[in-house]
């Protein structure tokens, strides 16, 4: 049913006419943010309470749908996929408490990529002194020097890897400093364009407003990763369903995100085959549960590291084109439902010569979650109650917000 607009239930929040439900108080704010991953559909609900200090989010309740329409992240069916997250928004109302009208959404699909591009300028000032606006314009001069080798595709987020100020490095930002040329290394995280139409239709069709999309391995890097990993030096590797997502910290900065079109339905798929057995049978072998029939262990654990192997060979191979190799001090950290495997922590040593372990949930006392499926849903929440400062180190500023908001509105019903 449309919403009635009037005075009374509508407000402004950055700019945007939205009802006064999301806004709520001065002091409160209700924040959703939607995983649409391959397997299932999760939705996650806080609500901010706005302090002088922190925005303390505490989740008010969770909701869930299989997955229907999608493949290795992309949309095959748009219908069933908003019927999914519509299921999942109902769930996660009725949990809540609340209605949910906008949501930040998150995008993993084997479409995500990066490139990196150099710009610079000379500094407007006549002191030549670096301001802001100038920060803005070498992100600008690097975007362009890219515009023709992205084609059919979306910029989602602008990262400033490093300064340079008369050719030489700035440590941290550069605000402030003077010379007479800027120059700036960028990394661009981009998607299909028509994957982001479908996204958002299908989430719109749902019901729902979309407030920002984000790549889904640096949601989850907001709750799965603390500071002392992000600055040493580390990847988080996300082992779905169909496919497998890393991103890559180095001083703070997410400085690579990759998504591989292989997950753990693969590793059943292999047992299915290898053993001769029924997927179902596969599945309960490869979580090592009980069985109905008698399996030789060596041959499953045999099979399992297999493509383990494989999946965590990809990893490295990146890692080499980045030049991160055996570079990274807090090692790999596993998430995801393949992680749960035995032998995945191993292997991952084994095969990237790096620390290796599992991801804690490092949550707040007011925040309770059953498991790590559960943090790009939880992590969108946190990205949406983060000051623009925290936005910003990403590379998402509330003007690219709004430029992203203009090109999503027009495909929503």
């Amino acid at each position: 049913m449309a919403l009635q607009w009037n005075r009374q239930n509508v407000g402004f929040v950055d700019g945007f006419l939205v009802p006064n439900t999301h806004i709520m108080s001065r002091h409160t704010q209700i924040i959703a943010g939607i995983d649409v991953g391959t397997h299932q559909i999760k939705v996650a609900v806080v609500r901010v309470a706005k302090s002088a200090e922190r925005n303390v989010p505490q989740l008010l309740g969770t909701g869930f749908a299989d997955s229907r329409g999608i493949r290795n992240g992309y949309i095959i069916s748009e219908a069933e996929v908003a019927k999914s997250i519509k299921t999942a928004v109902a769930m996660a109302e009725k949990n809540a408490g609340v209605p949910i009208k906008r949501a930040y959404v998150s995008l993993g699909s084997i479409g995500l990529d990066e490139i990196e591009a150099t710009g610079e300028i000379i500094p407007a000032r006549a002191d030549s002194e670096i301001t802001d606006h100038d920060l803005e314009k070498v992100a600008q001069d690097c975007e362009d020097r890219i515009a023709d080798r992205i084609p059919n595709r979306r910029i989602l987020h602008i990262i400033p890897l490093r300064y340079r100020v008369d050719g030489e490095l700035v440590l941290g930002r550069a605000t402030g400093m003077q010379g007479t040329k800027l120059e700036a290394d960028c990394l661009f995280i981009t998607a299909y364009e028509q994957h982001l139409h479908e996204l958002t239709a299908a989430v719109g069709q749902a019901g729902v407003m979309v407030e920002d999309v984000t790549a889904s391995p640096l949601a989850a890097s907001f709750v799965l990763l603390n500071k002392a990993q992000k600055r040493a030096g580390c990847v988080l590797a996300n082992i779905g369903a169909e496919t497998v997502s890393i991103v890559v910290f180095e001083d703070f900065l997410p400085i690579s995100v990759k998504v591989f079109p292989i997950g753990s339905n693969d590793i059943t798929n292999d047992l299915a085959l290898g053993l001769k057995i029924p997927i179902e049978e596969a599945e309960k072998a490869k979580r090592g549960g009980m069985t109905s029939m008698s399996l030789p262990k060596k041959k499953v654990e045999e099979i399992i590291a297999a493509r383990l192997t494989d999946i965590f060979e990809l990893i490295d191979n990146h890692l080499k084109k980045i030049k991160r190799d055996g570079l990274l001090p807090a090692g790999i950290i596993l998430t995801g439902g393949g992680s749960n495997l035995l032998m995945a922590q191993d292997t991952a040593r084994d095969v990237l010569n790096l620390p290796a372990r599992f991801a804690n949930l490092e949550l707040n006392k007011n925040t309770k979650m059953k498991d790590a499926s559960w943090t790009v849903a939880y992590g969108l929440c946190l990205l949406g109650a983060s000051s623009s400062d925290e936005r910003n180190s990403i590379g998402i500023n509330r003007t690219q917000r709004r430029s992203l908001w203009g090109w999503f509105s027009q495909f929503l019903p």
